[in-house]
């Protein structure tokens, strides 16, 4: 039988790592976005140069994202990947053209475009299946009995777009955002550029996924506008437009890294209100955390691992960006 507490525990364990690999690996995919709007040489260089450091290391959370699902919850990966199977497949081949083209650029010179439009293309791809699979989610999974009873095409829906759409959008933002803290000189100057227009275009769209979302599943209505949950979301629409006029602000100031942090809050802010509108459901208005839980024996024993490897992944991470702390040039970071 499932333990009720390790449930919950593994609940904020997967939760924590989707969180650290949106904040983590969402501005090199960003910068990836935004690629062709750097001209070809330095500036494009800087930007990878930029993420270099750090960009492999990140796709660790969406490793454990994954794995600690389908070890903490079988049920529910059993239900969601055949749910989700084109936009995930198409997440990971956009993840995999993009990792080859980051090598290649500079191992192949001679065809730097080609692999300049596959990191663009491998970008995108990958940010629009995750804002798609999101949607897909959210928006509710045809569960009969212990397995999917849905189709293929159930994932897309204008609902499942508009998160895509809305995804791509926030990444590149954040990939800006993280260019104006990182970058010099001209680079630095077209991503403060980009910024100003993609802030007011990521709230547009965050704005347009939170009114759309209360009316896609029944409970997120009345976990939003219902007591208790109306103590957490009234505050909600205040504390976003406080973080937005900051970091509208923050972009026409000398401080570079706030624009980056500021962006950050707003993602943080939406993922608070994603957890609000599912929990306790790891499948919303479908199946609970506690259906769909391991044994307490195995919850124990990936527990341990977890505990060790955790820290572990924080103790590197946080090291590889105190030492790449500085800015960056076409050679790499001073």
């Amino acid at each position: 039988m499932p333990d009720p507490t390790l449930t919950v525990i593994w609940a904020f364990i997967i939760a924590f790592a989707i969180a650290m690999y949106v904040v983590m690996d969402g501005f090199d995919l960003g910068i990836g976005i935004l690629f062709p709007g750097f001209t070809v040489g330095g500036e494009r260089d800087m930007a990878m140069n930029a993420i270099a450091p750090v960009w492999d290391g990140n796709e660790t959370w969406l490793v454990l994202g994954g794995g600690g699902l389908m070890a903490a919850f079988p049920l529910a990966y059993a239900v969601v990947l055949p749910a989700l199977y084109a936009p995930l497949i198409a997440m990971l081949l956009g993840l995999t053209f993009r990792g080859v083209a980051f090598e290649f650029r500079w191992r192949d010179p001679a065809h730097r475009a080609l692999w300049d439009v596959a990191f663009c293309a491998g970008s995108i791809v990958a940010t629009f299946a995750q804002g798609i699979t999101l949607g897909a989610l959210l928006q509710g999974i045809a569960v009969e009995g212990r397995a999917y009873a849905g189709g293929w095409w159930d994932w897309a829906t204008p609902f499942s777009l508009l998160c895509g759409v809305s995804l791509v959008i926030g990444y590149a933002q954040l990939g800006a955002s993280w260019l104006i803290w990182k970058t010099e000189g001209s680079l630095h100057a077209d991503a403060r550029r980009f910024a100003r227009w993609l802030a007011p275009a990521m709230l547009t769209a965050l704005g347009a996924v939170s009114l759309a979302t209360p009316f896609v599943e029944p409970q997120y209505f009345e976990r939003w506008f219902d007591y208790p949950g109306l103590l957490v979301t009234l505050p909600m629409p205040l504390l976003v437009g406080v973080t937005a006029i900051t970091l509208w602000w923050s972009l026409g100031t000398r401080d570079d890294s706030l624009p980056f942090l500021l962006t950050l809050a707003l993602f943080l802010l939406a993922m608070a209100g994603l957890a609000i509108s599912i929990w306790p459901d790891v499948i919303p208005g479908r199946v609970s955390i506690h259906e769909a839980a391991a044994p307490a024996n195995s919850q124990q024993f990936m527990l341990v691992g977890t505990a060790v490897l955790v820290p572990l992944i924080l103790a590197y991470t946080g090291w590889a960006y105190w030492v790449f702390r500085g800015k960056v040039d076409a050679h790499g970071y001073h």
